[in-house]
């Protein structure tokens, strides 16, 4: 199958061949003709499966040709960075149209944001929080939305927003059409597309396990806490980790493994919740043009980031559930492509992690350490002891 078979029209199969892309996801095959059949559609797909495209194509295709200057389609994300990867996503698939892209999401100018709902800007991708400040101001135009976007609607659970895309939808038109994307469906989830969606086409590419993407490679290393930064130092002694993500448990770890690295001339970046929102959009476009090798992040980027050719993504620290674990090396191999994910397992954190391995269905098989030498002090990461592996609010 190719795109031309999907029955797209010219304008954004030109757009889908100036962009690289060749064959369809199984999501984007699965997803578009219903979509263009004005079908609601819940689907049930794994993070890195193509689900922007899924849903961004059918969007352009029904609007391309209406009159401008009326919001014609909302997206709902649950992060900002979600928000502005997704918003240029469907801007460059739309390239060759004149429909207009706007994100709307919090810690940047509410005045710019408004301007983007007064103009009619036609498609509109925001997370709730922001949507609803805007809402509240009456800046916000959504009597003319004729289609919904819902993704990630898993994360917005987690994240508390349930309770806020409910109050927006009593803005919404109840004549639309509407798209629902989430990577798991959870009761609540379940229950909020049962209220929101009409006969919907249901497409389910997750597994029973949960299943990390075919092309991931994962490698497992059982050390010391003391000496991970000093394990990850001799592992970027190896040029072929010329990009990764790698993770950390908190904010202030963060920080302190993004020193260390600087410290031994690695080019690094940071994105977490205490640094401001300008801070992360440029530290995250840094990343992606390459100017720095390593991107250190807390949770709030395992999700919906989309980076070409990501090679690697490092677990310095356990996450809190195999969930997390599959989003968070998910951000590699993205749309069929191959990466490696590292973890980096340290004794307290051996029960949180056989729970993950339980989770997704097998024992990772671990792999020796190589040969660290002296601890080295100005390396050591401060020594926490973790929580349970449990769902907590996300705070980033």
């Amino acid at each position: 199958m190719t795109f031309a078979s999907l029955a797209l029209p010219p304008a954004l199969l030109r757009a889908v061949h100036d962009l690289g892309f060749t064959e369809p996801t199984p999501v984007q095959l699965a997803a578009i003709p219903p979509a263009l059949a004005g079908r609601d559609v819940l689907a049930n797909a794994a993070t890195g499966s193509g689900k922007s495209a899924a849903f961004g194509l059918p969007l352009l295709a029904a609007i391309a040709n209406l009159p401008r200057g009326k919001t014609r389609a909302l997206v709902l994300v649950p992060t900002r960075e979600l928000a502005i990867q997704v918003a240029d996503h469907i801007a460059k698939l739309g390239a060759h149209t004149k429909v207009r892209v706007a994100a709307v999401y919090g810690g940047v100018s509410f005045g710019r944001q408004a301007e983007a709902f007064q103009r009619g800007t036609e498609i509109i991708v925001a997370t709730p929080g922001r949507l609803i400040d805007h809402l509240g101001q009456n800046t916000a135009k959504l009597g003319d939305v004729g289609f919904l976007v819902l993704d990630e609607a898993d994360r917005m659970l987690d994240i508390g927003f349930l309770p806020a895309v409910r109050r927006i939808m009593k803005y919404v038109p109840g004549t639309r059409q509407t798209l629902f994307f989430s990577a798991t469906i959870p009761p609540a989830v379940a229950t909020l597309a049962r209220d929101i969606l009409r006969d919907p086409v249901r497409i389910n590419l997750a597994s029973e396990k949960l299943a990390p993407a075919a092309g991931i490679t994962q490698t497992v290393y059982t050390v010391d806490q003391t000496r991970k930064t000093d394990l990850l130092l001799e592992l970027l002694k190896d040029n072929g980790i010329y990009s990764a993500i790698a993770f950390t448990r908190t904010k202030s770890r963060a920080n302190r493994l993004a020193a260390v690295l600087s410290k031994n001339n690695i080019s690094v970046e940071r994105i977490h919740g205490d640094r401001s929102q300008a801070q992360r959009t440029r530290a995250l476009q840094e990343f992606k043009r390459g100017k720095h090798r390593i991107l250190v992040a807390t949770d709030i980027a395992a999700r919906g980031i989309d980076i070409v050719d990501l090679g690697h993504v490092v677990n310095f620290d356990v996450p809190a559930a195999a969930e997390d674990y599959v989003h968070r090396i998910g951000r590699t191999a993205r749309a069929q492509a191959t990466g490696d994910a590292i973890t980096f397992v340290s004794a307290d954190e051996e029960k949180t992690f056989a729970l993950i391995e339980r989770g997704l269905g097998r024992r990772l098989d671990r792999t020796k350490v190589p040969d660290l030498g002296p601890r080295s002090e100005s390396a050591a990461m401060p020594i926490r002891h973790h929580a349970p592996a449990r769902r907590q609010r996300a705070r980033y």
